[in-house]
């Protein structure tokens, strides 16, 4: 690449460095691991239930559940403590719809941001042209901010109600078996839910994300333009001066075009050449000459 591409290239992916791309970096990023981490995820239980009778017992009752939540179709076998047999269980509750839209708000906000960065990098004068880019940039971003509030509490509603469905202690209370004191029933160990929880936490930060965005987006609009524009500094007055305001500077009869006393030599009776002329010393009855005064 020469050094002509180089500068090109450099002012285009200029505008990341700017609040405006920067954020929508972030915005990207986040939203990928808001629907990894919710989308991916799969979990499990284990359980126990000893019986009286040592041979009916089962003590490693496994259950595994897994995104989009539909937690009611999820099963396990337990034993019933009687001659060997046992029972089909299902976990209480569909948490897919909470689930579902979270997902699919991060995924369309996750390509809405890589298309945006697309255009800021290699369009971003077609889309300040007529203000129409960053109109529909701020409208679409108004979308994404408030979508990511209902969707994000929604998963966080969603995600306690998943913990609280699949704690082992509340299901082991579906297991008739367990109501007889002759039997010992107890959980193994619980699920491992921090990735659901790390998905609420970036669905939060996206949101935070998208309103702080709000902004720098409202700002390429141009409509807070005239609100932001500076006013004009007033020039300051010049001290008056004691002498020209109420001297000898404000009218003076002695002063001629240049300021000063300029006495016109021609009214006086001199002439230009600066000979005595016909307005000399004649005009006060001065003698001209000596021969008339013989």
């Amino acid at each position: 690449m020469d050094i002509a591409n180089q500068l090109v290239a450099q002012g285009q992916f200029r505008v990341l460095k700017v609040p405006l791309g920067f954020i929508k970096i972030l915005e990207w990023v986040f939203a990928i691991f808001a629907f990894s981490t919710c989308g991916s995820y799969s979990g499990s239980f284990r359980m126990s239930v000893e019986c009286k009778n040592r041979s009916d017992s089962n003590l490693k009752i496994d259950v595994d559940f897994e995104y989009p939540f539909r937690l009611h179709q999820v099963y396990f076998n337990a034993p019933t403590c009687k001659n060997g047999q046992s029972d089909r269980f299902f976990l209480v509750g569909d948490y897919s719809s909470s689930a579902e839209f979270f997902v699919t708000i991060a995924v369309f906000a996750f390509l809405y941001s890589m298309a945006a960065l697309s255009i800021y990098i290699f369009a971003f004068e077609k889309y300040r042209e007529n203000n129409k880019g960053p109109l529909i940039d701020f409208g679409v971003t108004c979308v994404f901010t408030f979508m990511w509030l209902v969707s994000s509490a929604a998963w966080a509603k969603g995600l306690s109600d998943v913990k609280t469905a699949t704690d082992p202690e509340k299901v082991l209370d579906l297991i008739p078996a367990c109501e007889n004191s002759g039997n010992r029933c107890r959980e193994v160990y619980d699920p491992v839910m921090s990735g659901l929880n790390t998905s609420v936490v970036f669905g939060f930060l996206n949101l935070i994300l998208w309103t702080g965005n709000l902004w720098f987006v409202f700002k390429e609009t141009g409509i807070v333009a005239p609100f932001m524009r500076q006013q004009p500094a007033q020039e300051k007055q010049p001290a008056p001066d004691s002498y020209g305001q109420a001297g000898y500077g404000q009218q003076d009869p002695y002063a001629g075009s240049q300021g000063g006393y300029q006495p016109d030599y021609s009214q006086q009776g001199y002439n230009q050449g600066g000979d005595y002329g016909q307005g000399g010393y004649e005009q006060q009855g001065a003698p001209t000459s000596f021969s008339n005064q013989m």
